[in-house]
């Protein structure tokens, strides 16, 4: 519903009725002409504000030869706005002004500002003169609308230099580590009996001490033993399925002297049958020649049968085999599983301390996600990008940079990263987003193509007034910028639902301007002492036009 104004004097935008004898008169007659503006409340989109003002002339109202000066203003604390003055003439004016009939007129104008710090608590004004004949009036000031609503830039949360997101890359430290300790015994060409030889073996005697190290060592628990039995694949796949499963049965039995005297589960025991998998690894890292024939063949046939063919044909080949990878295929391993637990969060952070040189990359990653200390985080990415050419340590240095708002030290840090994949064009396009190139933050943020690029494509959409856009963009991702959106294309009942689990000033906040907007005064009071808890927004709140009935 628009409001109307009647102009006095310079907000009249009018010259004399026909018959009036001096510009005094303009002043005198102008409350018949009417004034309206869109929106009534001003508001600031990207950084700009824009609204139109109409102008109503009743009939015999603007003098032929007057001629009528507007200057719209834009008043706020700590100064004000100047427009260049609009100009309108009658009839008779021999200029290149706007006419204005002595019939009347309706006439609409854009007004256009560029928002300055102070714009929250406004008033558009006009200010005129009327010149005839030889006299020029200066037309009493009227006030035209209010302003301004800066909504939009709850998108910066209070800080311009944390608008956009970048995570840091996750480290693959494991809290428990899967290990495995192994011996085994090799067998005689189509023989399943254990040599006694073979028991003694350094193989089953590095088992035997690791057994003993794992029952001793606090942070390793045995879970589990294993014997598992194999055949080499020669000699046919039915023989060596029976082979196989023979030597299960001889290794089971030879197991319990492996492990006599100490405290260890009864294992699990299988039968491989031939072990095409074990000869395909032996193959490719032996030094034989043509071994590139052998795995092609490997890959060209499932067939057990037609695989052991094509390879005896291969005669040359197939005597190397003989001598050097078959007779390690004849086997039973002996496996006992274990879990390691490694450092804990405590441990690694005494360990920063204490000696840190002991930290593998994993470690002194996750060590630098405990840690508030910016300086110490700073130091332990350094550490890993010197000591392991962590790529990813390098990364989240530039993120860390790009957390203490340093541009210049977060890119360099990011041009260092060799891995140009999503997370660094994600970075790049934030990285731009601050200096304030959009049109480069939104061509990286297309590159990236992610879920967290799409993300800060919705913010940058927010930051440039394309609000539907940024609603489509931040649908389903969540937190206060999903809400912001939504509130910004009045879509209040999927701001609300958005924010139903959002505990934090931020989402207090928008819940407050959801409320005001809703006439909810009391419930908006309630989540403001939410949002207070965060200083920016006591200051905010004071001149947001949004909360005005709150205020009152």
């Amino acid at each position: 519903m628009n409001k109307f104004f009647r102009i006095v004097a310079g907000t009249a935008l009018s010259v004399a009725i026909v018959g009036c004898s001096s510009a005094q008169k303009m002043a005198e007659m102008a409350e018949s002409v009417k004034v309206t503006c869109d929106p009534e409340v001003l508001e600031v989109v990207a950084e700009q504000v824009d609204a139109n003002v109409t102008v109503t002339y009743p009939a015999k109202y603007f003098h032929p030869k007057a001629i009528l000066e507007v200057t719209p203003v834009l008043v706020y604390d700590g100064g004000e706005a100047v427009m260049n003055p609009i100009k309108f003439q009658g009839e008779k004016v021999k200029d290149n002004y706007q006419v204005v009939p002595s019939a009347g007129a309706t006439i609409t104008k854009p007004v256009h500002f560029e928002y300055a710090e102070g714009m929250e608590q406004a008033h558009l004004e006009l200010r005129g003169v009327a010149k005839y004949k030889s006299k020029s009036i200066k037309l009493p000031t009227k006030k035209v609308a209010d302003g301004c609503n800066t909504t939009y830039m709850l998108v910066r949360g209070g800080d311009a230099n944390a608008v956009g997101s970048v995570a840091y890359k996750a480290d693959s430290y494991q809290e428990v580590i899967k290990q495995t300790a192994e011996g085994q015994i090799l067998y005689k060409i189509n023989s399943a009996d254990v040599a006694n030889s073979e028991l003694k073996s350094q193989s089953i005697k590095d088992f035997q001490a690791a057994l003993d190290e794992i029952k001793n060592n606090g942070r390793k628990t045995l879970t589990g033993t294993e014997v598992v039995a194999y055949a080499s694949p020669d000699g046919g796949e039915e023989l060596n399925t029976k082979l196989s499963n023979d030597r299960s049965k001889s290794a089971d039995k030879a197991w319990n002297k492996i492990i006599k005297g100490k405290d260890v589960t009864d294992p699990t025991v299988s039968s491989v049958g031939q072990d095409w998998e074990g000869f395909q690894e032996l193959v490719s890292k032996s030094n034989i020649e043509d071994k590139d024939l052998i795995l092609r063949v490997l890959s060209m046939y499932s067939d057990p049968a037609v695989r052991e063919s094509e390879i005896k044909n291969m005669s040359e080949i197939y005597t190397s085999l003989k001598s050097s990878v078959l007779p390690e295929l004849r086997r039973a391993r002996f496996i006992a599983n274990v879990e390691y637990k490694n450092y804990t969060p405590e441990e690694l952070k005494k360990l920063v301390e204490d000696n840190e040189d002991v930290l593998d990359e994993e470690a002194l990653l996750r060590a630098a996600s405990l840690t508030d200390d910016t300086k110490q985080k700073i130091e332990l990415y350094n550490k890993a990008v010197s000591k392991y050419d962590s790529d990813r340590a390098q990364f989240n240095l530039g993120v860390t940079y790009l957390n203490q708002g340093d541009l210049r030290k977060a890119e360099t840090a990011f041009n260092k990263v060799k891995a140009n994949d999503a997370d660094v064009q994600n970075a790049k396009g934030v990285l731009a987003l601050r200096k304030g190139d959009n049109a480069t933050a939104a061509s990286y943020f297309a590159k990236a193509g992610d879920q967290q690029a799409k993300y800060n494509q919705g913010v940058l959409d927010i930051l440039e007034g394309n609000y539907d856009k940024a609603a489509q963009e931040l649908a389903g991702q969540g937190g206060r910028n999903e809400a912001l959106a939504y509130i910004l294309t009045d879509q209040l009942d999927k701001a609300s639902k958005v924010l139903e689990n959002c505990n934090c000033p931020h989402g207090a906040y928008q819940k407050a301007i959801i409320a005001a907007r809703r006439g909810d005064v009391n419930a908006a009071s309630r989540f403001l002492r939410e949002a207070y808890k965060l200083p920016y927004y006591s200051e905010r709140a004071r001149t947001d036009i949004e909360l005005a009935d709150v205020n009152k």
